[in-house]
């Protein structure tokens, strides 16, 4: 019987790369949701919508095809109409339409039943903002990863200097903080921990430090 583990928390805890990690150590297979939902945001921008058409959105997801695949590695690819698109979602204007394409209900159940699917059939690792409350609610592991807004704007700041992306750390703080409330108020399944999750703070640990913190937290459950 598969494992499934749901990961879930704010932009900038460090979901991705802490889970990524940790499933190699676990030989899971690790499941970005956030990936999925920047790929329908990265469609909808190349059609020239904007995040408040949602009707367009919704009707574009009859003509788009979105699927995960991995690599010799392990690595998580995502495919758009059959194109790897996984470098082209990783901006900040990719970041911020996901958040607000993750508000349409018609998208959310458009990608449901593919994250679900990938947990029936292998032990997973998945993050996202809902992953143990709606996506994966009989998950056997449920941990809720954050960090003060600071500290995750710090982070941002310091990977977006490092690929090369202009920003300052305060344009960065404000949009964690303006994705925070977004995620969080939003009607569909608003950002919050699942009532059986497990609270873990990496706010004053390093990625080594946290990444050792959430191994401990899952080993013990395991």
């Amino acid at each position: 019987m598969s494992i499934a583990i749901a990961i879930d928390g704010p932009a900038g805890a460090g979901k991705s790369s802490l889970s990524k990690e940790v499933a190699k150590e676990l030989s899971f297979i690790y499941v970005d949701t956030g990936a999925l939902y920047r790929t329908i945001g990265l469609a909808a921008s190349r059609k020239g919508l904007k995040k408040e058409d949602k009707a367009e959105i919704i009707s574009m997801l009859n003509d788009i095809d979105v699927k995960l695949s991995f690599n010799d590695e392990g690595t998580q690819i995502v495919l758009l109409n059959g194109e790897d698109v996984s470098s082209y979602i990783r901006t900040p204007e990719a970041s911020m339409f996901a958040s607000a394409v993750s508000a349409i209900p018609e998208v959310r159940a458009f990608l449901l039943d593919l994250q679900r699917n990938m947990a029936k059939s292998d032990n997973v690792i998945m993050d996202g903002r809902d992953i143990g409350t709606v996506v994966l609610p009989d998950a056997k592991i449920k941990i809720f990863l954050t960090a003060s807004p600071e500290k995750r704007a710090m982070r941002r700041h310091k990977e977006n200097i490092e690929k090369g992306i202009d920003s300052t750390y305060e344009e960065v703080l404000k949009d964690v903080n303006q994705r925070d409330y977004q995620d969080s108020h939003r009607e569909i399944a608003p950002l919050k921990p699942a009532e059986d999750s497990v609270l873990v703070d990496t706010s004053d640990y390093d990625f080594e430090g946290s990444k050792e913190l959430l191994l401990k937290v899952i080993k013990e459950r395991m």
